[in-house]
């Protein structure tokens, strides 16, 4: 297909109104469709259906002849952390809290807390400190851009690469005393679905940093959602801190929202010894124990590491087909545009660079036509996209027959507001002219 920017005028005006003619058939289909968070869809959700008889009246004893129904137990069972520490956490049992259903919340009392006591290093709490920032790898995480906005830490953003974030731009940043952090999803970043090389978490454990209490946020969140049969693998970063001399540095996060019930699950923390004891000691003053029975629970569901990666398999199986029918509407419509998009072979998303100045024109493009997208800018600090090209596509959620639906929509949108765009910036008249 030609390339929008060697047609002539009168093609693109052509291409603009054979575009403009779909997209209208396309509108008056009056669908309504949802693509704007990554949640698990309902068939997700039933196959962990199991967990709901678990672990049933009378099981209630653990390992060690502990009954789960009482308090206690405060850094979670230790079966439970043996089972999960290795393939979500890449660390000892030892190094694991297990707590409530959301890993979200585990990383928002972590950052409360080293705003009002500090962490393992700190000279004094982070609410003390003058300006405290965080880096913040773009296009990102939202709920990681939203902490910081409500906890007033200066976000700093990073590019990112093939192999993660731009690491001459972070070593340069993280010199500054004033940076205490850098939000990272390891693998299969949200959104745009890179994976952390080796070299670069070598040099994260490694580098200087200008603040003694630097932290990596090293959300794990997609450790074994994978969407092909290739499983990729990270480094594990607690080790590595600890062979750079910065035993202390990491704070790793997981959860099974997104592997059983997402309203439901397991969240997790992992650290050095002092970063647990520190988590613990804090915790100790919140909650006199967690919910050890939904502990049990996953553990008589998963039973293994062979069974967790068994369901994990069943939920590629249902992911998959709608990644597929995401790529497929965008190489149908969009090749020979400038448009370029993901192709993640794990986590939830598909990241969309549209081009300068084209996102908001896409969602709303999308929302006239009846599908929901996650707000243009989102995916960067304060909303704040500097270019207006880039989009998150969430397939998870919709059946697959909505996904095929809505990424043909997606796609025409995306066209359309590329070829305005390439005739705006030829100075042509649009098409109300």
């Amino acid at each position: 297909m030609t390339a929008l920017a060697d047609l002539s005028a009168h093609d693109l005006a052509d291409r603009y109104a054979r575009a403009s003619v779909a997209y209208d058939a396309f509108r008056a289909r009056g669908l309504t469709l949802d693509m704007t968070r990554g949640k698990p869809s309902p068939e997700q959700l039933d196959l962990a259906a199991g967990l709901l008889a678990l672990p049933g009246s009378g099981d209630h004893t653990t390992a060690s002849g502990e009954d789960a129904r009482n308090y206690g137990g405060l850094q979670g069972l230790p079966e439970v952390r043996a089972l999960f520490a290795g393939p979500l956490l890449g660390a000892g049992p030892e190094q694991v809290v297990v707590a409530e259903n959301s890993s979200l919340a585990v990383m928002h009392d972590c950052i409360v807390w080293a705003m009002l006591k500090g962490v393992p290093g700190s000279e004094r709490p982070w609410s003390r400190e003058e300006a405290p920032a965080f880096l913040c790898p773009v296009p990102g995480y939202d709920r990681h851009f939203a902490l910081c906005e409500e906890f007033g830490l200066r976000m700093l953003p990073v590019p990112m690469t093939p192999d993660g974030p731009d690491l001459e731009v972070v070593e340069a940043l993280a010199a500054d005393p004033t940076v205490k952090g850098l939000w990272c999803v390891p693998k299969y970043a949200n959104p745009s679905g890179e994976i952390y090389s080796a070299e670069t978490v070598r040099r994260l454990a490694a580098m200087r940093t200008g603040a003694p209490d630097f932290r990596l946020f090293w959300d794990n969140a997609y450790a074994v959602h994978h969407l092909t049969g290739t499983h990729h693998a990270v480094p594990d970063i607690l080790p590595a801190c600890a062979a750079a001399g910065h035993p202390d540095r990491a704070f790793v996060f997981a959860s099974t929202s997104k592997i059983t019930l997402a309203g439901a699950g397991l969240a997790f923390f992992a650290g050095s010894v002092d970063n647990v004891r520190w988590y613990l000691a804090r915790a100790g003053r919140r909650t006199i124990g967690p919910d050890k029975l939904n502990q049990l629970r996953h553990l008589r569901f998963l039973r293994d590491e062979a069974g967790l990666r068994a369901h994990m398999g069943r939920q590629r199986d249902l992911l998959a087909p709608k990644f597929a029918a995401v790529t497929e509407a965008l190489d149908r419509h969009l090749s020979g545009t400038a448009v370029s998009w993901s192709r993640p072979e794990g986590g939830y998303f598909v990241s969309v660079d549209a081009g300068i100045g084209t996102a908001e024109r896409i969602v709303a493009l999308a929302a006239e036509a009846g599908i929901g997208l996650t707000p243009a800018g989102a995916t960067f600090p304060y909303g704040n996209d500097p270019r207006d090209a880039t989009l998150r596509l969430a397939p998870s959620y919709p059946s697959l027959a909505e996904v095929r639906a809505a990424a043909e929509g997606i796609a025409l949108c995306i066209l359309r507001a590329a070829i305005e765009a390439e005739r705006a910036g030829r100075h042509e008249p649009g098409p109300n002219a």
